[in-house]
């Protein structure tokens, strides 16, 4: 990919400066698409004088898409929500940016869907990532798309979050405890987007559902996290009939399309190609989190270990 310029959609938030890296350190020049280039900033130190620039863009908007676009090689887009209006962002967004990168000619374009994407989900979340495919397809056939589980990394708004709780409260309610996930380590997602971004002969067209290698309930997660940081907690299952009336509740601590998309369990569909066929080894919960964890026990990097 040396000197190849890639233009990378919300290139500047948690999954995106790990893309950027991946992809400086194969040689290519990135140009990170922001609608808060604030938020970017980052990103410059992560590579060498020059390699990287930066464009305000808001895929809503497809003249501000096609203008970030231009004079690419390829093309990436990470941009996601979880809460507010998922058909802008998640389709008509994704549709900007497939019929742009068509437009522009570039060799290649990697789309960031989600495990769940399905137009029968009984989540708004569900449904309009599979729409954001449907569009990607029709208009970039040659597309790659890539469905990740939940993402977990130093700065993640999943393990950090769970573990924030778990160290501030004496009893930790568990929403949605018995629904399963396969989280995948932040690292390993770039480095398949990034293989896929360098290799469209070989991934595109294809879709990969990339997961790490160990399945968990949420529960599960929950006392996985509470053993790693020291903190011996309750682990309390929330009714499903109470978890309705909280999701119900202005700023409560789940939306109602959150709490559907719990209805279904977060893994790759059997015989999904994944991580492996991206040219990626999984990388194990237990291997990294620790680096990160650490400092929601309570003494911090003084503490000891917790055992395996």
């Amino acid at each position: 990919m040396k000197d190849s310029l890639v233009t990378i959609f919300g290139g500047g938030g948690f999954l995106g400066r790990q893309v950027a890296q991946a992809l400086m350190a194969r040689g290519a020049r990135v140009r990170i698409a922001q609608r808060d280039l604030a938020s970017a900033v980052k990103v410059k130190s992560l590579g060498n004088l020059g390699q990287s620039q930066f464009v305000a863009a808001d895929i809503r908007k497809p003249e501000t898409v096609a203008r970030a676009i231009a004079g690419s090689d390829v093309v990436i887009n990470l941009v996601g929500i979880l809460a507010g209006d998922f058909e802008a962002f998640h389709h008509q967004g994704a549709a900007n940016v497939a019929r742009a990168a068509s437009a522009a000619g570039v060799k290649a374009l990697v789309h960031v869907s989600a495990i769940g994407a399905d137009a029968a989900s009984p989540s708004a979340y569900g449904r309009s990532k599979a729409a954001g495919e449907e569009a990607v397809r029709a208009a970039f056939p040659t597309a790659t798309i890539i469905r990740p589980s939940i993402i977990f990394g130093p700065e993640d708004q999943f393990l950090n979050r769970f573990a924030d709780i778990i160290r501030l409260a004496p009893v930790v309610p568990v929403i949605g405890a018995a629904t399963k996930f396969q989280p995948v380590y932040v690292a390993d997602v770039a480095q398949a987007i990034a293989n896929a971004a360098e290799q469209p002969v070989v991934h595109g067209g294809k879709t990969y559902e990339v997961a790490g290698p160990q399945v968990m309930s949420m529960k599960e997660i929950n006392a996985w996290i509470a053993k790693a940081i020291g903190r011996d907690r309750p682990l309390v299952e929330v009714p499903g009939g109470f978890a309705s009336l909280l999701a119900m509740l202005p700023g409560g601590p789940i939306t109602r399309d959150q709490l559907a998309m719990l209805g279904r369990d977060n893994v790759p569909a059997p015989g999904a190609p994944g991580l492996e066929a991206l040219g990626v080894a999984p990388t194990p919960l237990g291997a990294v989190a620790d680096k990160w964890m650490v400092r929601y026990r309570k003494h911090g990097r003084f503490a000891g270990r917790a055992k395996a």
